[in-house]
Parts: structure tokens; sequence; C-alpha cells
């Protein structure tokens, strides 16, 4: 007996009630019994269905539902019938009832990022690297991608020599006047295989060539073996490149040895933990060899004005830890602010124009055994942040006690017409948490809704999940008024579209879009991805 058409039939009939409650406004209720009734038939009919992980799911809802509750609020009903509607969302798209097939992807997974002006070679790259467990990330225009290129940080670059406007040996060489001190391999592919070529490419900076038409099986290797050496080159040094001080790895390593000897010895030392002010904005105004420049002397005059028995590392970024030997809480402080004070005195110049950078500190001091290193340096962090809170260019200081810090606030807009879909999103967001950043999300149905919003105007970093094809107003008009604000460049957008969709996917690359997703998406993948692409939003 063919079970298909009363399989359908049910995800049908589930889809159609999630969509009813999904549609009520936040504060309307539905009756407990009610959800009872839903769930309770959605177990019946998917065990007579042989649906083995429905009937899982819908039993595991009704044993944690409250028998003593009256009704459900529907903010809360989201959550809980979650499981559900990613069940729906996956049979309606994948034709399966079971998800467990999905690729695992991780906040650490390799970012590879493509230049190439051809789409549909990009969307072929995309989808089998993607297989690989890898985010990819594509664009089609040189200048657009040098600007991805230094905010995504990606772990191997992938070059067209022939682009429009600025061909891959100019873009390389951009890339390479800013990135000198950053091993990250670079492939360059061609439609021209001469030794002439080859040679160039390799003259200007690449690792690896490759001609056109691409084969997929040799290209993979390459970046697999390329992903390696870098992991083991990573692994190997302990010195920063671009600023020449010890790095993230090298603080992993010795910090157990400051806390082994306070154990000891019981002399107290204090963790330092530092960041340049408004650092983008010096990348943003003056360019990004400027901010090396910054990053560079900033390092130096630290590690010049401390003693030769404090340690200085690179933590990430323009952040870096300072760590204070027989150090007291009051005097790291002194300490620190006699380095603010002499350094915003420092005057950089870029073309004519003269400036000054600040930065801030948080300190917490080691004076007790029973402090770890993650309590310790938490509490450094957060200290850290109070300090941005409280003006910048100061240091605040911790002790054992909780400290209470503002977070920085970053919009975040789904716009899709899909319920379900919309629903799904939020929920994926809603779960995310963003080391000192604060997430106020919100959901629109269409792109009109969105527009006149406050949400949309406010001149604060915006993360957008746009979808391509809407009634009223498509996704790509949305993104071309975006990209014609006054704040369009506090926007990173995330496109959802078709899997057929190459004119629109050419569309939204060259109107500014930082990334796209496929539908129908996997769930775990796409938080995946979302919560990469807002790490490296901070």
């Amino acid at each position: 007996m063919d079970l298909q058409k009363y399989i359908n039939h049910l995800f049908q009939s589930i889809k159609s009630k999630l969509s009813e409650w999904l549609s009520l406004e936040d504060g309307e209720t539905i009756l407990a019994e009610d959800v009872y009734r839903f769930l309770h038939s959605i177990k019946g009919t998917s065990g007579t269905l042989q649906l083995v992980n429905l009937m899982q799911v819908s039993d595991g809802l009704l044993n944690k539902l409250d028998r003593y509750k009256k009704e459900w609020d529907i903010t809360d009903l989201k959550t809980f019938l979650f499981p559900i509607i990613e069940l729906t969302y996956s049979h309606e798209n994948f034709n399966e009832s079971v998800i467990s097939d999905e690729p695992v992807f991780h906040t650490n997974a390799p970012l590879i990022q493509i230049i190439d002006d051809d789409v549909s070679l990009l969307m072929l790259l995309k989808d089998v690297l993607e297989e690989k467990n890898w985010i990819v990330v594509t664009n089609t225009n040189p200048d657009k991608a040098v600007k991805q290129y230094f905010e995504m940080k990606p772990d191997c670059l992938i070059l067209d020599i022939q682009l429009p406007h600025k061909d891959g040996f100019q873009v390389l060489q951009e890339i390479q006047e800013h990135n000198e001190k950053h091993f990250i391999p670079t492939i360059m592919i061609s439609i021209k295989n001469n030794k002439q070529t080859r040679i160039e490419a390799y003259q200007k900076g690449a690792d690896d060539f490759l001609n056109k038409p691409i084969d997929i099986q040799e290209l993979v290797a390459k970046i697999e073996r390329h992903l390696q050496r870098k992991r083991i080159f990573e692994q190997s040094v302990l010195i920063d490149e671009l600023t020449q001080v010890y790095n993230r790895k090298f603080l992993v390593e010795s910090l157990p040895r400051f806390f082994q000897h306070f154990n000891r010895s019981k002399e107290e030392f204090s963790i330092c933990i530092v960041d340049i002010d408004f650092f983008k904005k010096i990348n943003d105004t003056y360019g990004h060899l400027m901010g090396d420049k910054v990053l560079k002397e900033f390092a130096q005059y630290l590690k010049s004005h401390i003693r030769t028995l404090d340690m200085i590392y690179r933590y990430g970024g323009e952040e870096f830890v300072i760590v204070f030997p027989k150090t007291t809480n009051k005097e790291a402080k002194g300490r620190i602010e006699e380095l603010i004070k002499g350094f915003s005195q420092k005057v950089f110049s870029h073309n004519d124009i003269d400036f000054s950078v600040s930065f801030s500190a948080g300190v917490f001091t080691v004076e007790d055994e029973s402090v770890t290193m993650d309590e310790a340096f938490k509490r450094a962090d957060s200290s850290l942040y109070e300090a941005k809170r409280l003006g910048r260019a100061r240091v605040e200081c911790s002790q054992l006690v909780d400290n209470v810090y503002q977070k920085v606030i970053l919009n975040i807009s789904v716009v899709d017409d899909d319920i379900i879909i919309r629903t799904i999103l939020a929920q994926i967001l809603e779960s995310l948490t963003i080391k000192h950043v604060e997430l106020n999300i919100k959901v629109f149905e269409n792109g009109p809704s969105f527009l006149n919003s406050e949400h949309a105007k406010e001149d604060i970093n915006h993360f957008l999940i746009l979808d391509g094809i809407m009634p009223i107003m498509d996704g790509l008009e949305v993104l071309q008024k975006i990209k014609q604000s006054s704040n369009a460049h506090r926007y990173k957008v995330l496109m959802l579209t078709g899997r057929k969709s190459k004119n629109e996917i050419e569309h939204a690359l060259k109107l500014g879009a930082d990334d796209y997703v496929i539908k129908p998406f996997y769930v775990r993948e796409l938080k995946e991805r979302i919560e990469r692409m807002l790490n490296r939003m901070k």
C-alpha cells in the first residue's frame, strides 16, 4: 500500500494548523487542550504511517505538557512546538521526515572565499564545497570582495584572474599589501594556462594555480591540503605575524603557569585586556593598510612601555592581553592609565590628515586561590566592556563581585512572507548567544513593513535576512533601497534565494548582498552560518 499521499496529507494538516497559530499576535493565547489534541493526533497518525521520528518528537512533547496549564501564550507555544515546525519544513522541502542526515557545521568551520564574475561557477563551487562542511562566501565585485576579505578573514581564498574593472592580479596585490603578515592560502584560477600566467600568479603571491574548466576533485584536494598547512603553521608559531608580540596560542599555553606560580608563591598578579577604541572606524576611514599600521605601532608601544617581566599577547583583532606579575589591582590600573595617556598623545597621519587613537582596558587581579582561569579572564573582559560603556579611553577593574555592563545592541531583521520560515529563523536567532552583544530581533512579512519601520532606520549595526521572492516588493528591491539609504554601511545582508535563481543571485551580489543561502536550507547549517556572520560583526 502506498502511504505517501497519506503522509503528505498529514504534513499539510500540520502546516495548516501551525500557520493558523503562528499568525496570531503576541499576547494571544491557545487553549492547552487544543495543543494536547494536536500533538496526540500527530502521534497516533505518524505511528500508523511509520513516521518514527515524527512520532517520537510528538510523544516527547506530549510528555512535557503541563496537565494543569489552561492556555498557551503564542510566544511560548512557538518555542515549544519548534521541533514540529522544523520537521514540517524538512518534509515539505526535502520530502523527508527525519533530519539526522543534515550536514553538521561548526562556528569554527573553515571559511572559503571565492571571487569570480561567473555566477554559475560560484553557485556550483559553493554547493560542492559546502558539502565538505566548509562555509563559503562569494563575490563578483572585486572592490567589495576585498572589503569582504578583510571583514570575514577567510581561511582560504579562490580568486579568478579575469574579473571586471580590476583583474585578479590587482586584487591579489591589494590584498598582499594589506596582508603581508597573515598566512591565508590563495588559489588563483584562470582560463589562461600558459607558463607566463602561472609564473605571474606565483610572483604576485598565489600559493596555487588551477586552470579552467576546473577539476572539482583536484580543487577540493588542493583546498584540503592548504587548510592542513594553515593549521600546522598556526600551531607551530608563537609570535603574531603582524604585531610581533606573542599570539593567542601562546597565551593559552602560558597563562596556566601564572596560576601555578600564584598557588605556590601567593604573589598576586593582574590580567589586563586592552582594546583599541573605534578600530573599525579607522579601517573604514583610512583603509586597512593604515589599520594594520595602527595595530603594529600600538603593540610596539605597549611592548616598549611595560616591564621586561610583563607579558603581552595579541588576543585577536584589535584586542591584546597583558599579564602583570607581582602587581596589585591598584598598581595595574595606574600603569594602564599612564599607557592610555601616553598612547593617546601619539599622532598618526594619512594623506595629510592627522588623527589620534585611544584604547580601553579591563583589569582583574588574581589574589584568591578559588579563582579559575576562565573566571579571571571573564572578569577582566567584563571590566573592559564596562570601560567602553563609560566612555572609552579608560581602565576599569573587577573585584570578586559580578560585573554589570551594557551590551552592544545589534538590530536583526527577518523579512520573509512565509510564516513557517519566519518562525524558524526567529527561533534560530533567539537561541544564539553572542558575547557582549544584545540581539534586537524583529520579523516582517514584507518589504514595505520593514523599510517603514523604526527598526530599519536606526543608525546602529544591522543584520538583515531577506527573502528574494516576495509579494508587494521583492527582496532585490528591498536590498537596493537599503544600499541607497544613509545607514547602508551599517548593514550586513544574507539573501534567501531559490535554487535555480541564477539571475537573482547575480543581481543580489552586485547590489551588495554579503552572502546568500539557497532555499530550501538545512536549519542547523543556517544557524551555524548566521552565528559565524554575527560573531564577525562584533
